[in-house]
Formats: structure tokens, C-alpha cells, sequence
């Protein structure tokens, strides 16, 4: 330290003496304003904007070509009163929500678990487990459909010649062809796996050293140890699941187009969105239809966060008291 230093501040040294105020950095308005403008721009022309309109055209008849007409709650009474796609399509959207999400959580604890059990190459092991969910949606299910044909697909081979006769037609069966979406689901587990692993990996060995001397079996520690501890990694699961599942859309629509599903057993909420609005051209039904679709969305996890107080175990205590 210089010696000019020294002297700047060595009368504010002494016992009782106060260091002189430091000086506050002002920052233009104009120039924090400039830097918050890209993400201004784009919430409020991106988000915010069609977020009002699609508002006001749930409550009007538009068609992409003619001014909205209002016409108030007509698009609402048609939706639960008249359209039985509707009602079809938020049936199959509820049944793959409550078997898809259980399975998806139980299937990425249990790859989890297994990954964790490796001493060489678990970097490798989980890169594998994880790369199906790298792979395009598209592309995944134009895979599944070849992969699941009843005429040339593999699995049928398969079937057949460990002596099953009369395998499922998957895909062209109505009563397979959602089966094979929750399959397709199962393949592509690696996100969900990841936020699991991390979970298993953050539960401290000395609880399970603990329960060993004890005599706990592998099933209690995972019984009492793991599971609890696992639960708030359950709960955000469980929500983001819910939030995509009624959003499910990309699967079903290309397997549907690869198989003709002409009883509709692929028929979702989201895809009833797209075939009205860019299929029938009704903007404000389609509008109408997302609106309630979000309602939907937020009034179950509601009921999520609502419950999760009873069963979410934090280790530091709930993050909602």
C-alpha cells in the first residue's frame, strides 16, 4: 500500500472514529430502462399482447379474414353444450395425465436408483439413459410407429415368436393406441431421470449408514429414508407433469397422421386447439377453448399445492407455512 494511502485513511483508524461515507453509484434511468428493453419487448409483444387479444376473441367469431364479431358467451355454451369433440378430447387428455404422470415418476426413480448403483462408467450409463430424450419429438414418434406396426414392426416379431399369436396393433388398435403414447413417454424419461438422480444423490449416506446398524432392510431405508426425502422432487414432478400433459399435443398428432386415427382414440385438448383453429379457422372458439384449457391447468395445481402440505416433507421445513 502506497504511503499517501496509508495517511488517506489512517486518521479513520483510531477508536471511535467514522470512515467517510462512501459514494453511491448512479445509474441513468435511460440506460437501466435500455437494458430491460429486450425482455419488455418481448414480454409485452410475445406474452402479454396475445395474451389480451386471444381474450377478446375467445368472446367473438373470427375467422382470420373478416373483423371479430362479438358474439359474448356463445363460444363458451357451444364448447360444453354442443361440441362433443370437446368433451372427447378433455376425456382423453384427463386419462393420459392420471397414467402417464404415476408412471413417469415411478419409472425415473426406479432408473434412477439403478444408476446410482454403478462404481465404473456411471457417466456413460447415465449419458445413455438420458439421450432418448434428446431426440426430437417427431422424430421419436415416427420411430415408435415404424418400431410398433403390426404388420412389419419389430415388437410384433418379437411377440410372435415368444409365442404370442394375436399381438396388439398398437397405434391402429383404440385400445392400444394410447398405450403406445405412454410407452413412447417411458422411452424419452432421461429429464425426469436427471431430476431424480440429483435428488438420490443429495440424500445423505449417513441416514442410510444409520438404519443399517439398525437392521433396516433395503425396503424400509427406501420406505422411510428415500421416499420422504424424495417427495418434494415428486412434487415438482408431478406439477410440471400435469402443466404439459394437458398441453400433450405433438406425439399424438404425428402418430394419429402416420396411422389415420379415424375413432379419434388420439384425439387430445391440444390437438382439438389446433384442428379449430387452423383446421375449421374458428379463432375465437380455439381461443375460447385455450382460456379454459388454462383454467383447467391452474385449478389442478391448485389442488396440487393445496395438498402437497400433507405429504411433501422438506428438510428444513415447508416452503409454504
Amino acid at each position: 500500500m502506497s504511503l499517501s494511502r496509508v495517511n488517506a485513511i489512517a486518521p479513520f483508524q483510531k477508536k471511535g472514529a467514522i470512515a467517510p461515507p462512501r459514494k453511491k453509484l448512479k445509474v441513468p434511468r435511460l440506460f437501466i430502462f435500455l437494458c430491460l428493453s429486450p425482455w419488455l419487448f418481448g414480454i409485452i409483444f410475445f406474452t402479454a399482447y396475445p395474451m389480451v387479444s386471444s381474450f377478446y376473441q375467445s368472446f367473438t367469431k373470427f375467422n382470420l379474414i373478416e373483423s371479430p364479431e362479438w358474439v359474448g358467451l356463445d363460444n363458451f355454451h357451444r364448447m360444453f353444450f354442443e361440441d362433443d369433440d370437446f368433451w372427447k378430447a378433455l376425456k382423453n387428455t384427463v386419462w393420459i395425465s392420471a397414467i402417464s404422470i404415476p408412471l413417469r415418476i415411478c419409472f425415473a426413480i426406479f432408473t434412477a436408483w439403478v444408476l446410482t448403483k454403478p462404481k465404473r462408467g456411471s457417466s456413460i450409463y447415465r449419458t445413455i439413459f438420458f439421450l432418448p430424450s434428446m431426440v426430437p419429438a417427431v422424430a421419436g414418434t415416427m420411430a415408435f410407429t415404424y418400431i410398433f406396426n403390426p404388420a412389419y414392426g419389430p415388437i410384433n416379431k418379437m411377440l410372435e415368436a415368444i409365442g404370442i399369436k394375436d399381438p396388439p396393433f398398437w397405434f391402429m388398435d383404440p385400445k392400444w393406441s394410447k398405450w403406445g403414447l405412454i410407452l413412447l413417454g417411458l422411452w424419452g424419461i432421461g429429464d425426469t431421470m436427471i431430476i431424480f438422480l440429483a435428488g438420490l444423490l443429495d440424500v445423505p449416506t449417513s441416514l442410510y449408514e444409520a438404519a443399517e446398524l439398525e437392521g433396516a432392510s433395503g425396503w424400509q431405508s427406501f420406505r422411510y429414508i428415500t421416499l420422504p426425502l424424495m417427495t418434494p422432487v415428486i412434487f415438482f414432478s408431478t406439477v410440471t407433469g400435469v402443466i404439459g400433459s394437458f398441453q400433450y399435443f405433438t406425439q399424438a398428432y404425428v402418430a394419429s397422421g402416420q396411422v389415420n386415427d379415424y375413432s379419434h382414440a388420439m384425439y387430445f385438448y391440444a390437438t382439438h386447439i389446433y384442428f379449430s383453429a387452423f383446421r375449421a379457422y374458428e379463432m375465437g372458439y380455439a381461443s375460447a377453448l385455450a382460456w379454459v384449457l388454462l383454467v383447467i391447468t391452474l385449478l389442478c395445481t391448485l389442488v396440487i399445492l393445496k395438498t402437497q402440505k400433507r405429504w411433501v416433507h422438506y428438510p428444513n421445513g415447508s416452503l409454504f407455512k
